[in-house]
């Protein structure tokens, strides 16, 4: 099941789930994407993105306003849906309308990999791309273990170079996989300061000890944060 999370009052982008490019909603050319893998939901807090998702024929499911996290939104969804414990529940973000379907393929498989591992919280997927010569903070970056599991997430550019090496950096890639039980897990964590000063939710998971799971992935699809991502590829 994958539940793509859609919240219309976003601060960088009000409104933005709902924003046309070429004519089709944004979270609705996501959820297009997704359904090529499994069948797809959209949780909001917003009665008009239900009435888009079911115009074009996706189940809309309105959930409360004051959710801290699009996973606390995601998980209301689940239970709503009475997903039990096993199933694998994919969290698209909304706001990822070039998402590749092999990327949310790759999550799910590690998620069913690890679906019996008490130890990891969060699958998810990174990409490599050239060291920037400037940070942009809306592109989130991950360090990792040997094993592909996350050291850190953090808006600032990491990991430090003074010798300018320019090694690759590794770019989160807004997806997650959980089991339901896993999901519910997560939500019942208290936040901590790292998440709140990032404004990274998976920084959580970390936080109080728990793995974050990797897969590399070749992806050209890119996050759209701000209405200025939108005019750097055309669309806006």
């Amino acid at each position: 099941m994958i539940i793509i999370p859609a919240r219309m009052a976003s601060t960088r982008f009000p409104g933005k789930v709902l924003y046309e490019i070429d004519g089709i909603p944004m979270v609705i050319r996501t959820a297009q994407r997704a359904r090529e893998v499994d069948e797809t939901v959209i949780a909001t807090d917003a009665p008009e993105v239900v009435e888009v998702a079911r115009r074009y024929g996706f189940e809309g499911i309105l959930t409360s306003p004051e959710h801290r996290s699009g996973t606390d939104r995601v998980n209301e969804a689940a239970a709503k849906l009475g997903l039990g414990e096993g199933e694998i529940v994919l969290n698209v973000q909304g706001d990822e309308p070039f998402i590749e379907p092999e990327v949310i393929e790759a999550v799910r498989d590690l998620t069913i990999a690890h679906r019996e591992d008490p130890t990891i919280m969060l699958n998810s997927a990174y990409k490599e791309l050239p060291y920037p010569s400037t940070n942009d903070p809306n592109q989130v970056k991950v360090v990792t273990t040997q094993s592909n599991h996350a050291l850190l997430f953090s808006r600032a550019l990491i990991p430090h170079d003074p010798k300018d090496n320019r090694p690759p950096i590794k770019v989160h890639i807004g997806i997650y996989g959980y089991t339901r039980a896993m999901l519910e897990r997560f939500c019942a964590l208290a936040p901590t300061p790292l998440e709140q000063i990032e404004s990274l939710e998976q920084l959580r998971a970390l936080s109080h000890g728990y793995k974050v799971a990797l897969c590399k992935v070749e992806s050209a699809s890119v996050g759209i944060d701000t209405l200025e991502d939108l005019i750097r590829l055309g669309l806006g």
